[in-house]
Order: structure tokens, then C-alpha cells, then sequence
């Protein structure tokens, strides 16, 4: 099912994120949710408090973008032999920053047509349970890390603006508003405050 996404300066997207204790047939008709959600948005990444839901879950298909981009972008964004995935992740945590980070554009399904450049480390290694609760522990490099790294912050009540410098956030206040108060159209539904 194709549900709303909550727009920015809704307060649930500021929550720290309750950790799911099992897995329910509840909790697997959410996921399939939110990656009908997530598709219908023509986006790469969703959290489940982006749609309400408070928990330590999201979706990430980093496959997608690898596929829209050209070969070169390709080279930039993935290290050889990586074309993305599609995964969920349940109560992650991320245990390891590499040293090395780089700047690239983050936009976000909860703040339509604003993007800004976030600093984020090139690679990390998270640990996390996959759609069947099973343990994981893997590292992600480049755009997958950087997905990945966006939707964990939503866990933690974190969006990508937080992460801009003072000057950054003050320039884009004007269009913060305007979500705030409704007035942006997406091709997607969404909940104002």
C-alpha cells in the first residue's frame, strides 16, 4: 500500500527510534508498505518515521540509482564490483566510520525540492537485522554508505538538514517553511502539520 510521507516539521521525524523486538506479520506488511511507498516516490531511501512509525527501520535500494547512472558517475559513486542493493534494515547500528569522507547532494522524500551537500564518511560497517531478523554485519562504500548513513540519522531523529553548516540552514529557511506549511507539490502523498 502506498501511504503518505510525513513532511518536515512533523516532530515525529525528531524521534529517536524504538527498536523492534520481533518479527510480526504487522511488521512485514509494513515493510512491503514502505517499499510501495518508497518506489511510488521515485526515491532511493525511506524510514518508517517517515511515514509515522517511530522504529528502527528502513529501506534502502541503492541498486536503482547505480542503474540510472552513466558509466563515469558510476566510477565516482561505486567501487568496483558494486551495483548497489536493495535491503532492509531493522535496529541497525553503525559501528564503523572510515576517516575518509567526502561532500555530495542529499535531497529527501520528507523535504521535497530542496537538496544540499552533506558531508558524510566515504565507507562504514553496520551492524543490523535484514527482513527476517536475521544478524548482519556488513560494510557499504560510496552511495550505498551515503543512503544507508541518511536513513540511520532518521532513526535517530537526525534529517540531513542538521548536518548543514549555520549560514547553509539559514539560507534554505524560507523554503523550510513553505513545507512546513503545505505549500509544495509532489507527485507523491504527503501529511503537512
Amino acid at each position: 500500500m502506498n501511504l503518505s510521507i510525513i513532511a518536515y516539521g512533523n516532530s515525529v521525524l525528531k524521534q529517536k527510534c524504538t527498536q523492534l523486538k520481533e518479527n510480526t506479520p504487522e511488521i512485514q506488511t509494513l515493510i512491503a508498505d514502505m517499499w510501495d511507498t518508497m518506489n511510488q516516490a521515485n526515491g532511493c531511501g525511506l524510514s518508517s518515521s517517515q511515514i509515522g512509525k517511530p522504529l528502527q527501520l528502513f529501506v534502502v535500494d541503492s541498486k536503482i540509482a547505480f542503474e540510472n547512472l552513466d558509466s563515469e558517475d558510476q566510477i565516482l559513486y561505486f567501487e568496483k564490483n558494486d551495483k548497489g542493493i536493495v535491503e532492509t534494515f531493522i535496529n541497525a547500528r553503525i559501528v564503523h566510520n572510515s576517516e575518509e569522507t567526502w561532500d555530495d547532494y542529499e535531497g529527501c522524500l520528507s523535504i521535497p525540492g530542496l537538496s544540499q551537500k552533506v558531508t558524510r564518511p566515504w565507507k562504514i560497517t553496520i551492524e543490523y537485522q535484514n527482513q527476517d531478523f536475521t544478524l548482519q554485519t556488513k560494510t557499504f562504500t560510496g552511495l550505498t554508505a551515503r543512503i544507508i548513513q541518511h536513513e540511520y540519522d532518521h532513526t535517530q531523529g537526525i534529517l540531513y538538514t542538521n548536518r548543514l553548516k549555520p549560514l547553509t540552514r539559514k539560507l534554505i529557511e524560507s523554503k523550510l517553511k513553505k513545507i512546513i506549511s503545505g505549500n509544495v507539490s509532489t507527485s507523491y502523498p504527503m501529511k503537512f502539520i
